[in-house]
């Protein structure tokens, strides 16, 4: 029988590659949207289990544009997972915004214009959740305060640009960005973040910044090696602030999106299929009392 997990974590193999985490495990799972990204590594850290997920598939196998996102929320959903704490590397829109730096956003900007599936509700179950704050506001709280308490540089909010990806900002479009007020710009976040509170899942995340983007034109554009180089840096911050949210998280807290469901669910009952039922099981088992 699969345990029960409160915690997960998806990010890069800097998270559970971590010395401190113990009596690890795999769950391979499958949902109905397919395989996540890869297996689920399952981890003691500060005295409590936590689901690890590589969010690019170890090896950086996914690029942005491809990870599969239900998948990924739906199997931490199933292991029980209350909470997600999200790591992503960014780039700064802001001068302020210095490479090294950690931002705890409290706004999203979906700027993918490509093909990627926003929700887990469609035809013949029909779903429509709230995300005007995206992010979990107790969750959001606690991550900066980690940073903060072991010793990093962080900034308490923020708009999360998303763009699609592979390839980085043109100068063009990172000024543009930058004058409709974003701070950061990253790939990943959408429609994660919006998955989990679909999910009612309670989630956040520290994004770290790696570079200027191209609109800062006295320094080098950013480049694969800039973004690596400074992760290497960024990644022993990560790893401690992790640690202490993981210490000291109530995992039976109870936030807005543990909630986040309630009257959003428009189909009626009796004309919602036994197949859909199944399929959306763990995502509608509470606010229609499966």
């Amino acid at each position: 029988m699969t345990e029960t997990v409160k915690i997960g974590v998806i990010g890069g193999s800097g998270l559970y590659n971590m010395p401190e985490i113990t009596d690890k495990t795999r769950q391979t799972i499958d949902t109905p949207f397919g395989k996540p990204s890869d297996d689920i590594i399952i981890g003691t850290l500060r005295g409590k289990r936590v689901a690890f997920l590589p969010r690019h598939g170890e090896g950086h196998y996914y690029s942005p544009d491809s990870i599969p996102q239900r998948a990924n929320i739906y199997a931490l959903k199933s292991l029980g997972v209350r909470f997600i704490i999200s790591v992503n590397a960014c780039g700064s829109l802001q001068e302020q915004y210095e490479p090294g730096h950690v931002v705890v956003p409290d706004q999203l900007f979906d700027y993918c214009i490509g093909k990627r599936e926003r929700s887990f509700f469609g035809e013949g179950l029909v779903g429509h959740v709230s995300v005007a704050d995206p992010f979990d506001e107790f969750l959001r709280k606690q991550l900066f305060d980690a940073v903060v308490e072991t010793g990093g540089t962080a900034h308490d909010g923020g708009i999360f640009l998303i763009e699609d990806g592979p390839r980085f900002a043109t100068r063009a479009e990172s000024h543009i960005f930058r004058s409709w007020g974003c701070d950061i710009i990253g790939m990943t976040s959408a429609p994660e973040a919006f998955l989990a509170r679909e999910a009612e899942i309670a989630y956040a995340t520290m994004a770290h910044i790696t570079d200027y983007d191209s609109w800062r034109e006295e320094t080098e554009a950013v480049t694969v090696d800039i973004v690596v180089e400074t992760l290497k840096g960024n990644i022993g911050t990560i790893q401690k602030a992790i640690a202490h949210v993981i210490e000291h998280l109530d995992v039976d807290a109870e936030t807005p999106s543990h909630t986040a469901l309630n009257g959003a669910i428009q189909t009626s009952r009796d004309k919602i299929s036994p197949e859909k039922l199944e399929k959306l099981h763990h995502i509608v088992k509470r606010p229609l009392n499966l």
